[in-house]
This record gives structure tokens, C-alpha cells and sequence, in this order.
């Protein structure tokens, strides 16, 4: 398990936390961003978890991240969206690709770490 990937996922976690606070109740609908948030903490409880040494936490930790990710699939297809939406969601889609395979990776240790 990578490090790094927990905490670009932890990362994401917050930023959908804060889904609820920079919405207009249109883009994302409210529903959207408070289920966002939900997945959020969810998040970063797992995340928290797996740090901990918990390996069972990833499979949830990554179906939640990849459930987010989808939540903003409709920006990129919706025509009312704004640009600066679009790119958040291109964003935060690539971010958690990049953070799923980073957990997904083993660790690697320095040459003569040891």
C-alpha cells in the first residue's frame, strides 16, 4: 500500500466534505453535494483506518472514491454547467484515478533503507 495514494484520497475526501458549501443548489444539485459529503467522511474514516495498518478498509476506501468520481460524470454531458465546474469534476476524476492506482501499487523503499 502506498502512502501517497491515502493521502490523495484523503485529500478528495475533504474536498467532497466541502461539496455542501461552495454548491449554488444547482451545480451540483444539493442531493448531489450532500451525498458527496457523505461519501467524504466516509472517506476519510477509511482512510484514517487504512493508515492505521487496516488493509480491509482499501476495498471499501476505493468503491467510495470511484462512487465520487462517478457523481461527476454528468457534469462533463449536462450543457448547463459551468466551465470551472467541468474542470473540478475533470479534476477530481483524474485525481482519484491516480489515487486508486497509487494505493493499488506496492510500497517501495529507498536502496539501502534498511
Amino acid at each position: 500500500m502506498n502512502k501517497f495514494g491515502l493521502v490523495l484520497l484523503g485529500l478528495l475526501g475533504v474536498a467532497d466534505l466541502a461539496t455542501p458549501l461552495t454548491t449554488d443548489g444547482d451545480h451540483p444539485p444539493m442531493s448531489i453535494a450532500i451525498g458527496s459529503a457523505v461519501i467524504g467522511l466516509l472517506s476519510l474514516v477509511l482512510v484514517v483506518l487504512a493508515w492505521r495498518g487496516k488493509r480491509w478498509a482499501l476495498a471499501p476506501l476505493i468503491t467510495l472514491r470511484i462512487a465520487s468520481a462517478l457523481l461527476a460524470v454528468p457534469a462533463f454531458f449536462a450543457s448547463d454547467v459551468p466551465a470551472a465546474a467541468v474542470v473540478a469534476a475533470g479534476v477530481g476524476v483524474a485525481a482519484t484515478i491516480v489515487g486508486v492506482v497509487a494505493v493499488l501499487l506496492p510500497r517501495r523503499e529507498l536502496a539501502g533503507a534498511r
